[in-house]
């Protein structure tokens, strides 16, 4: 049963046998989740949860709460770090389960920096192992996958930090499987319902672990059983493995866990510039890197090149890109899964920051009737902006996440432009830099001290109290 296995990773998961440069990337995802948490706070997802919570529990937040706002405002932004192959966010599981845990002072959790790593990578690894076995079956059935596989990240890092044994981590895993859920359709449909996606399975994990500590059952089959979240939730991966007699022959599915267990998938996560989508980022790659040879193209030529030069811009990319082809974004949630605009964005604006955004967003981006010069730019050119899925780059992924962009004169005379993109940056294969992701943070959050940031380096000569001290993270 793939639960025991999960299970028996988890207990005996030391710091002292995981390598340095996992435990380096995890710091690094702190950072970057840090970042992205404190700005999501402000967000208008993060502040509705957190009046809603006060409406119904008055000044009651305790760890499921503040979990569960934490995964709102971590994931409101889409700028959390992810996984290519895995198809999901950890970080926003993982980081906003320890910070509720251990954030909440009427928790008795005594626990030191290697074992706040030891709870961080163990649930990183369980998230990315089981989003590598049931994806892309799990996904194309319509699940979000880091809803739905990240409420077993939040119970492996509550059942860590909780010091469950084995049984009652088993029981944790399978309340799991039994309570996640999130649906893709909220995020196609460009509502908030993304991040609740995170915000519960922050809170189910949790709740999850505390019920199974004090002795409710969960069982071992969840995951594997005939009626489990394999059969019901990526059905086209237990068809693959059933025997003749229905039944789910976990064989080989077993030996994928072990085999991904002990990996150290988080060397692999990527983390995130741009406030969009992922699958839209290797498009915005090529779209930047074209800008500058426009730029090259005008300045060699003394030429006066507007978007009304442009006769059109043609995206070839993977199926899943392709289908962010929303042309009409009516607010913040849609934009985040528009294609067409974030090209249109990259090549109009100087940057793609998160400011820049609200900025075109409080302008009337939104607005038909809108006078702005740039929001007149960016319309003209998502109306010339054409998206084709190709096989090709297709047959290419999830090793690679590839779009080719295109851009065609009205003057013949103008040579055409082309770049293709096959690692968005961010992945390991094109990394951001410590200092891009310190850069990151200070742009997302400019009246932190950045200094207070260099104890999460050295956080094992410190205690946790310590650092969530230094790091204003307590109550």
């Amino acid at each position: 049963m793939i639960i025991n296995q999960l299970s028996e990773y988890l207990i005996h998961l030391r710091y002292e046998d995981i390598p340095k440069d996992a435990i380096e990337k995890a710091k690094s995802c702190f950072i970057d989740y840090l970042a992205v948490y404190l700005r999501g706070l402000e967000s208008d997802n993060a502040q509705i949860a957190i009046k809603t919570i006060y409406e119904l529990y008055g000044n009651d937040f305790n760890s499921l709460n503040k979990g569960f706002i934490n995964g709102i405002a971590s994931h409101s932004l889409d700028l959390d770090d992810g996984h290519r192959w895995a198809q999901l966010h950890p970080g926003s599981v993982v980081f906003s389960t320890v910070l509720a845990l251990i954030s909440d002072g009427n928790l008795d959790l005594d626990i030191t920096s290697e074992e706040f790593l030891e709870a961080v990578i163990g649930g990183y690894e369980i998230a990315i192992a089981l989003g590598m076995l049931v994806n892309p079956d799990h996904r194309n059935q319509g699940f979000h996958s880091t809803g739905t596989i990240g409420t077993f990240a939040a119970g492996a890092v509550a059942s860590k930090l909780l010091k469950l044994n084995k049984e009652k981590t088993e029981h944790c895993f399978g309340l799991c499987a039994t309570q996640s859920s999130g649906l893709l359709e909220a995020d196609h449909a460009g509502t908030m319902g993304k991040s609740v996606h995170v915000g519960n399975a922050v809170y189910n994990g949790i709740l999850s672990a505390y019920l199974a500590k004090n002795g409710f059952t969960g069982g071992e089959s969840l995951i594997d059983g005939k009626d489990g979240f394999i059969k019901t939730m990526a059905s086209d991966l237990f068809d693959r493995h059933c025997d003749d007699n229905g039944n789910l022959d976990d064989s080989k599915l077993s030996q994928f866990i072990d085999m991904n267990l002990n990996k150290f998938h988080i060397n692999n996560v990527y983390l995130k510039k741009y406030p969009f989508c992922r699958h839209i980022h290797s498009a915005i790659d090529s779209t930047l890197a074209l800008k500058n040879d426009l730029k090259d193209l005008k300045d060699s030529n003394n030429l006066k090149i507007d978007c009304s030069d442009i006769s059109s811009i043609d995206i070839e990319t993977y199926k899943i890109a392709s289908e962010h082809d929303n042309y009409n974004p009516k607010n913040e949630q849609d934009l985040k899964q528009s294609l067409p605009y974030a090209v249109a964005i990259a090549l109009v604006l100087d940057d793609l920051s998160l400011d820049s955004i609200d900025e075109l967003i409080d302008n009337g981006l939104f607005d038909e009737k809108s006078s702005d010069k740039d929001i007149l730019k960016i319309k003209e050119i998502v109306s010339k902006i054409n998206i084709d899925n190709n096989d090709e780059l297709n047959q290419m992924t999830p090793e690679k996440r590839p779009s080719k962009v295109t851009i065609k004169f009205s003057d013949d005379s103008y040579e055409i432009l082309e770049e293709t993109t096959y690692y968005p940056l961010g992945e390991v294969e094109n990394p951001l830099k410590e200092e891009d992701v310190l850069e990151k943070f200070k742009l997302l959050n400019p009246k932190f001290n950045m200094n207070k940031l260099q104890i999460i380096k050295h956080m094992e000569d410190y205690s946790i109290q310590e650092v969530f001290e230094e790091l204003d993270l307590l109550d």
